[in-house]
This record gives structure tokens, C-alpha cells and sequence, in this order.
């Protein structure tokens, strides 16, 4: 009965999405790698929303919440402020230039070979990342969900090759032949199960703990651990408060203003309105993140406290949802939880798809191609890149401990640097292409060698290493003050204007600002609540 509901749902959300894209002409770029740039406030959010919450964050920031508690919250609440900002500065500028994408502006401002560098390092940062690494935790959590191994009579590595490429292939269906719209419209219907399936788990973990009130389980996880509720963490916690106006500043600002993965979505807006609603929108509903990704976190450790330790956390999320779930809503839920991995996947993929085709085919291979021939080119390229992730992704399982945590920390080798040269690309006229080339060549080799050596070596010998949100904050403050420096030096011969394509209207949204200082206001609210 629960892999029925599982199947009937997840059928469901691939008829909504076949509907709805059905008379979308996706032979052409802003067709197939923007939706046809209609895409509304509500659809936005929404897609926004499931592309970042996928098993990463439903088993690990739950996870980490029931090491550290309430403290890793930023994640989810700080979000928010960065979405204000993208809506309010960003936005406006990328739907002026009608980008596709964001190392389109970067041609635009620097040259084609800053382009060329910034998608190639997106490029890499999905393929060797972020697509393998949603594949393995996702299959991970839907064998664990359904039993799979029994239910299909195979060992484990066969079941995981089975899952990872089911998911793989029904992901590349939505990404590669349905284009962004597709992928957005699937993404609306999985995230109002998402929400609702999120929210269930909280709210039947605190009337199991709290004998039928929820009430009396929300005292009772307090007094457990009053301490699993401060949201200042000391300096020597996994986020110590500090690095709220450091790093984790930078981090979210890449990430919901810069990624392109992220800010597509944002791009296939039919107007500066609508693009501004769906972040502002997605604002408001992420200060409730913690509810789905936190707080189940901290009631597992209420529950199992004695039984887990601090290595096994990641464990938590999955034995929660078995424990507290009715059974016959075990298969509503599994197939909310497959709608955000394939999210995760098929955005990341879409994204690879749209970098490839308009960044590297369009400029190197075949730069006579029409519109038809670069999306033929995307899809094959998908195509290719989905299968190579299927490959890699069932030889996690045989990565060393740990893996996931130091591949994650691989990222911030790129976010820094390409965050940097956007936004003085924006805030300044006359620095040069060479700046930004040199900014990306220092940000990479100075991350990667205080990560990656010098930190070993420091703790090594018995010292103490700044936090590595402090390290990206240097590093951005270090960049930005060189690229300054080469602009002093070698300015351009012209101001750089910035054009507007009169593709979208940007008329900007009249409520923008005070909708922004509201979420700005509920968040910093938040922290002295839980000070």
C-alpha cells in the first residue's frame, strides 16, 4: 500500500508538469533554459524552495541539529536576508541584461575568458559535487524508507545501483526533455507536499513525546537539554556566532544570489515583479525552515539520545520518521522526499545543461549554431553528464568517512572567488577583465592551501585554526581590495554601462523594500529569542 501512494504521487506530479509544459516552445533558448520567461511569483518560490531542500538538509542539518542544536539554524534563517537582497540589488540587474546566465554578465563586464573560467567552475562543482553526491543520499534514503534490499531480493550495492540510476533517469526526463519549466512546475507540486510532509514530522515526533499534546513535547525536548536551544554559539561551536557576520554572510549571498542553479529560477521570471514576489515569498517561508530541517533534529535527540552518538546523528532523521510516522502515511511522505531529490538533481543538471550549451558550445564549438542546434546540444551534454553521475555516484559508498563533509568544503574554492568579481563587476565601472582572472586564480590556490594544508599543518602542531567561514571572509575582503588595487593600476579604457535588453519589464515591486526590512526584522527577532 505505502509503494502505491509512493508511485500514484510521484505519477501525479509528472502529469501536472506534462500539462502545464505542453504548449511551451522549447526549441528556443529562453524556451527551453528559461521556461519561456514566464515563470510567476507562487512557481518561483516554490522551485526556489525544493531545489535548495533536498536529503542533504533533511538528513544532515538534522543531524547536525541533533549534535549542536537550534545554533545551526543560520542556514536556514539567513537565507532569508540573502533573498532580500537578491530581490532588491540583484535581480534587477540581471532581468535589465536579460542574462541567461550568470557568467553572461561576467562576458559582459570582464571578457569571454572570465566567462569561460566561471562556468567551468560551476561545471565542476555540480559534476564532481553536488549531482553524484544528491544521487547516494537520496537512493541511501529511500532503500532505507521502503527496505529495498529485501523488497527486491538483491544485495546492497546491486539495490543502490538500481535506485541511484532510477532516480538519475526519471531526473533527466524532467531536466533534459522538459526544460526549466518542467523541472519549476514539478518543483510547485513537490513542494506543497514537501511542506506539508515536512511539517507532520515535527508535529507527530512532539505528540509522541508529549502523550497526544504538542505542547508538553516542546517542555519536555527543553528540559531535556536546555542548552540544545541557544542560538549564539560559543567560538569553538560548529557555528560560533561570529561567523553570522563573516563567512556565512558570503556563503548564502553566493548561494541564493550567484548560483545558477538557484537563481534561474529567478531569471525565467516573466517580469521584475513576479521575480521579486517568488524570492520575497521564499523568504517568509524559509524563516520557518527550521521547523522541517531543526527541530526534528532535537526531538530525535530527545528520543534516541541514549542510543546514537554523535557519529551516528545522520542517522537520526530516517529512525524519527519511522518511529513517530503513521504507516499509511509512510508512502505520501517517501514520495515527497523523492520529489526533493530528483528537485535537487534535475535543477542542478538543468542548470549544467544551460551553462554548457550557451557558455561553452555556443562560444567555442559552434558559434554560428542557431537556437534548435544549442538546445539539442544542452540535451546531449545532459544527457552525458547524467550518466557519468549515475557511474560515480554508487562509489560513495566506498569513499572514506567523512567524504561528504570534505567535499562540501571543496565548494568554497569557487564561491568566493566568483561572488567576488560579480559584485565589483556590479559596484564598480573601471576594473579590468585581468583583475578578475587574477582575483579568481588567488581566491582558489590561498582557500585551497589554508584548507587543504595549512590547517592540518597549524592543528598538527597543537594550534588553533580560524573557523573556515572566517578564512572565506578574509579571502573575499583580500580579493576585493586586490581587484581595487589592479583597477587603480590598469583601468578599463570605459566605463562599464550596463545595457538594458528590454526583455522582461523591471518595474520593480512597490512592497519589495518593506517586505525585506520585515524578514530582516523577524529574523534578528529570532536571535534574541533564542539568545
Amino acid at each position: 500500500m505505502q509503494f502505491l501512494i509512493f508511485i500514484a504521487f510521484t505519477l501525479l506530479v509528472g502529469i501536472v508538469a506534462y500539462i502545464a509544459t505542453r504548449n511551451t516552445n522549447e526549441q528556443t533558448e529562453d524556451g527551453y533554459f528559461l521556461g519561456g520567461r514566464s515563470l510567476t511569483g507562487p512557481v518561483i518560490a516554490a522551485s526556489l524552495l525544493l531545489t535548495n531542500l533536498s536529503t542533504e538538509q533533511l538528513v544532515g542539518l538534522n543531524g547536525s541539529a541533533y549534535n549542536d542544536g537550534i545554533l545551526v539554524m543560520a542556514w536556514e534563517t539567513l537565507a532569508a536576508i540573502a533573498m532580500v537582497v537578491t530581490a532588491v540589488l540583484l535581480l534587477p540587474r540581471y532581468l535589465k541584461g536579460g542574462l541567461t546566465t550568470i557568467p553572461q554578465f561576467l562576458e559582459r563586464r570582464y571578457d569571454t575568458m572570465t566567462k569561460s573560467i566561471t562556468s567551468g567552475l560551476f561545471l565542476s562543482g555540480y559534476v564532481v559535487v553536488l549531482l553524484p553526491i544528491v544521487l547516494y543520499s537520496g537512493a541511501i534514503a529511500l532503500i532505507g524508507m521502503f527496505d529495498l534490499n529485501n523488497l527486491f531480493q538483491m544485495d546492497e550495492s546491486q539495490t543502490l545501483v538500481l535506485t541511484v540510476c532510477s532516480i538519475g533517469i526519471i531526473g533527466s526526463i524532467y531536466a533534459i526533455f522538459g526544460g526549466l519549466k518542467a523541472v519549476a512546475v514539478s518543483d510547485t507540486v513537490n513542494a506543497i507536499g514537501l511542506l506539508i510532509g515536512g511539517l507532520m514530522i515535527p508535529v507527530f515526533g512532539l505528540l509522541y513525546i508529549g502523550d497526544g499534546s504538542i505542547g508538553a513535547g516542546i517542555e519536555a525536548i527543553y528540559a531535556n537539554d536546555p542548552s540544545k536551544f541557544k542560538a549564539m554559539g560559543a567560538s569553538d561551536s560548529a557555528i560560533p556566532f561570529s561567523t553570522l557576520f563573516t563567512g556565512m554572510v558570503l556563503v548564502q549571498l553566493f548561494y541564493w544570489g550567484t548560483n545558477q542553479a538557484i537563481i534561474q529560477r529567478a531569471l525565467g521570471a516573466k517580469n521584475l515583479v513576479e521575480g521579486q514576489k517568488g524570492l520575497i515569498l521564499a523568504a517568509f517561508i524559509k524563516i520557518l525552515g527550521p521547523l522541517i530541517v531543526v527541530l526534528p533534529g532535537l526531538i530525535a535527540y530527545y528520543i534516541f539520545g541514549d542510543t546514537l552518538d554523535a557519529s551516528q546523528a545522520d542517522l537520526s532523521y530516517g529512525l524519527l520518521v519511522n518511529k513517530v510516522l503513521p504507516p499509511v502515511l509512510l508512502g505520501f511522505f517517501a514520495a515527497v522526499l523523492f520529489g526533493a531529490i530528483l528537485s535537487s538533481f534535475n535543477s542542478a543538471l538543468n542548470s549544467s545543461v544551460t551553462l554548457f550549451g550557451l557558455d561553452i558550445y555556443k562560444q567555442y564549438i559552434n558559434k554560428e549554431a542557431s537556437e534548435k542546434q544549442v538546445v539539442r546540444a544542452g540535451k546531449g551534454f545532459g544527457i552525458g553528464l547524467a550518466i557519468l553521475s549515475m557511474v560515480i555516484a554508487p562509489s560513495i559508498a566506498n569513499a572514506p568517512e567523512g567524504l561528504f563533509g570534505y567535499l562540501q568544503e571543496i565548494n568554497g574554492c569557487y564561491t568566493i572567488p566568483i561572488l567576488t568579481i560579480i559584485l565589483v563587476g556590479y559596484l564598480t565601472k573601471y576594473v579590468p577583465a585581468i583583475a578578475a582572472k587574477v582575483a579568481m586564480g588567488v581566491g582558489v590556490v590561498m582557500y585551497s592551501f589554508s584548507q587543504f594544508f595549512l590547517k592540518d599543518y597549524v592543528i598538527s602542531n597543537g594550534g588553533e585554526y580560524p573557523h573556515y567561514l572566517h578564512i572565506m571572509a578574509i579571502i573575499f575582503l583580500f580579493n576585493i581590495l586586490l581587484m581595487l588595487f589592479i583597477g587603480k593600476l590598469q583601468p578599463r579604457a570605459e566605463a562599464y554601462e550596463q545595457r538594458y535588453t528590454e526583455q522582461v519589464d523591471i518595474t520593480p515591486w512597490k512592497p519589495v523594500k518593506l517586505m525585506g526590512i520585515l524578514i530582516t526584522v523577524i529574523v534578528i527577532s529570532t536571535y534574541f529569542i533564542f539568545s
